[in-house]
C-alpha cells in the first residue's frame, strides 16, 4: 500500500496491486474500511478488494455472474468485473502545497479477453480535506464494446450507532437511519440525478467514532446516474456500500434490451468521477 496523504483530510492507503483503489481509510486517526467484516463471494481478487474502503467494478461488467456471449464454454463474467487484480502503472505522485496527487494507467484485459484502460487521478485537496478521484475509461481493443462502472465505498457497520443517517435528495422522505431494510441487510438502486454542478450527493453520518464527522460523497451524475446501497450484517459480515454505478439494477440482457449499452467504439473514452470529504 501507498500512504497517500494532504495537509488535511484523510490519510488514504492506495493499493498499487489492485487498481490504485483504497484499502485503509484512516480519519481521526481511525480506519473506517470493513477489513475482513466482509463476505466471500470465493474470487481472491473480490475478497482482497471488498475489504478496502473503495474499490472498482467493471469496467467490461457489473453487478451479475452471467455467461460470457458467444462462448461454449461455459465461462462467465465475474460478480464485480475485470478490474480488479489488475496493478498499475504509477506515473507520478506529487505532495505539493499541502495537496496530494497522483496519476495511474491501469493496463487490463477484459473476460473477453480483450484490452482496455483505465486512467485514473487522485487528489486530496489540502485546504478542504476533500478527495477527488476521477477516471478515464479507454476502449484499446480493435472492438465495440458496452463499458460499465460502479464504485464500492465500503465503511464498516460497527462505526455506527443509532444517530447514524443515509441522507439524500434521491433518497425516499430525504434520508433514513442506516439500517434501512431487513434485520440483517438489505439493498437497494435508485436515480441519483445531479442536483448542482453536474453532481449528485448522499451523505453517511454522523459517525461518532471520527468524531462526529459525516461522510459527504458527490458523483459525477452523468455518467454515474445511479445510486446503489447495500449493507450486511450477517455475521461474520458488518459493512455498508455506498455504490454509484453507471447502470440501473437488472439483467445484463434486461439492460442490453433496453438500449441501454454504453458503447464505446475502439480509441473512444467515458470519463468517471466522485469525490469524498468528511464534514
Amino acid at each position: 500500500m501507498i500512504e497517500f496523504a494532504a495537509a488535511s483530510g484523510p490519510r488514504l492507503m492506495l493499493d498499487e496491486t489492485s487498481v490504485m483503489d483504497i484499502g485503509g481509510c484512516l480519519v481521526e486517526g481511525v480506519d473506517i474500511a470493513p477489513k475482513t467484516a466482509v463476505p466471500d463471494d470465493g474470487d481472491a481478487r473480490i475478497s482482497h478488494s471488498v475489504q478496502g474502503f473503495l474499490f472498482t467494478c467493471g469496467p467490461d461488467h457489473i453487478r451479475h455472474r452471467v455467461l460470457i456471449p458467444g462462448r461454449s464454454d461455459g465461462k462467465v463474467f465475474p460478480l464485480h468485473g475485470s478490474a480488479a487484480g489488475h496493478a498499475p502503472k504509477v506515473l507520478w505522485t506529487k505532495f505539493e502545497n499541502g495537496n496530494a496527487e497522483c496519476r495511474a494507467d491501469i493496463e487490463l484485459t477484459t473476460m473477453e479477453g480483450l484490452p482496455a484502460r483505465i486512467e485514473r487521478h487522485w487528489f486530496i485537496d489540502g485546504k478542504t480535506g476533500e478527495t477527488h478521484l476521477n477516471d478515464r475509461v479507454v476502449n484499446t481493443s480493435d472492438r465495440t464494446v458496452p463499458t460499465f462502472l460502479m464504485y464500492h465505498m465500503n465503511v464498516g457497520g460497527k462505526w455506527f450507532d443509532a444517530a447514524t443517517r443515509l441522507e439524500g435528495k434521491m433518497l425516499e422522505g430525504g434520508g433514513f437511519p442506516w439500517r434501512f431494510g431487513d434485520e440483517l441487510g438489505d439493498i437497494f438502486c435508485v436515480k441519483a440525478p445531479a442536483t448542482e454542478d453536474g453532481l449528485a450527493e448522499v451523505r453517511l453520518g454522523p459517525i461518532a467514532a471520527i468524531g462526529g464527522k459525516t461522510l459527504r460523497v458527490r458523483v459525477k451524475a452523468e455518467t454515474l446516474p445511479h445510486l446503489q446501497v447495500w449493507r450486511n450484517q450477517k455475521a461474520p459480515a458488518d459493512v455498508l456500500g455506498i455504490e454509484p454505478v453507471s447502470h440501473r439494477w437488472v439483467s445484463r440482457s434486461e439492460l442490453e434490451a433496453a438500449g441501454e449499452f454504453v458503447l464505446l467504439e475502439p480509441g473512444e473514452s467515458r470519463d468517471y468521477g466522485l469525490s469524498f470529504a468528511f464534514v
